[in-house]
């Protein structure tokens, strides 16, 4: 059987920003690389983990992807089609595939709207038929009553915001979603949830996601496949349990070595031994 071809194929990918810190009083700031000379591949349907230190690339990358930055140069194949220096009339056919989950849920959503404005205004925008009906079936996908589409998003928890904002995404019925570090702000009760969520979305809608964290516990336990960034390279990349279990780069290795165990206190054990006998 022939292997299924990839949903990105990304060549050589190089993008250079402007360095703000050392902009001179006159003219343009001097550009620095950001990402360079990348190349990976992204399955269909698998939860990819992207990780790194800050200063990586990881969000440039991200944005790369979702074609937000421009690529300086290299390729960015989606479906077959290199995306990476096309207009903006050239990007409207994929815009709608590609869609994004933010880290702040409450900066990304509209606060004189209800939620289900903020769910059916994307849909509007692309002529999808039945906007409000569609958005009342995203929420209850992502494990909230239709009710909450009359709610506005100070009315919500942390949780609840970021579920919205997930159900933004898939109510598009998108093929890739870009979620940059969209659990760091939660508490962990709901950061289980939501990574729960997201590998169920994942299974039921086929998509492929680009999962960005500095946390390579969150990492393991939610992504297939992983990608290692190190200063803009790709340190290591490949499933997820043979670079955890056979880490090759030494960013890898101190990545893995910075995940926090938890503290026992010694004498807890001798105060509940009958309990644990």
């Amino acid at each position: 059987m022939a292997e299924a071809e990839p949903l990105f194929r990304v060549s050589d990918l190089r993008l250079s920003l402007p360095d703000m810190t050392r902009k001179p009083l006159f003219g343009r700031a001097p550009a620095v690389e950001i990402l360079k000379g990348l190349s990976f591949e992204l399955p269909v349907g698998a939860i990819v983990g992207v990780v790194g230190e800050s200063g990586s690339g990881k969000s440039t990358l991200g944005r790369a992807l979702v074609r937000l930055l421009e690529p300086t140069s290299g390729r960015i194949e989606f479906r077959g089609v290199d995306i990476g220096h096309l207009d903006e009339a050239g990007l409207r056919p994929s815009r709608r595939d590609l869609q994004m989950i933010f880290q702040d849920p409450m900066s990304s959503l509209n606060p004189r709207h209800t939620v289900e404005r903020i769910i059916a205004a994307p849909m509007e925008r692309f002529g999808l038929d039945r906007p409000r009906q569609r958005a009342r079936e995203a929420l209850q996908r992502v494990g909230l009553p239709a009710e909450f589409g009359g709610r506005y998003p100070h009315e919500l928890s942390g949780g609840q915001r970021q579920r919205v904002g997930i159900a933004r995404a898939v109510a598009l019925e998108p093929a890739f979603i870009l979620a940059d570090e969209i659990v760091s702000g939660l508490d962990v009760s709901s950061q289980a949830q939501v990574l729960a969520l997201l590998q169920r979305l994942a299974a039921d809608l086929r998509l492929t996601i680009a999962f960005i964290s500095h946390d390579l516990a969150v990492i393991r336990s939610l992504c297939s496949h992983v990608i290692v960034l190190d200063g803009g390279l790709i340190a290591e990349a490949g499933p997820c349990a043979s670079v955890f279990d056979q880490p090759q780069s030494l960013m890898t290795r101190a990545l893995i070595d910075a995940i926090p165990l938890p503290e026992v206190d010694p004498g807890w054990f001798d105060s509940h031994r009958a309990l644990l006998a």
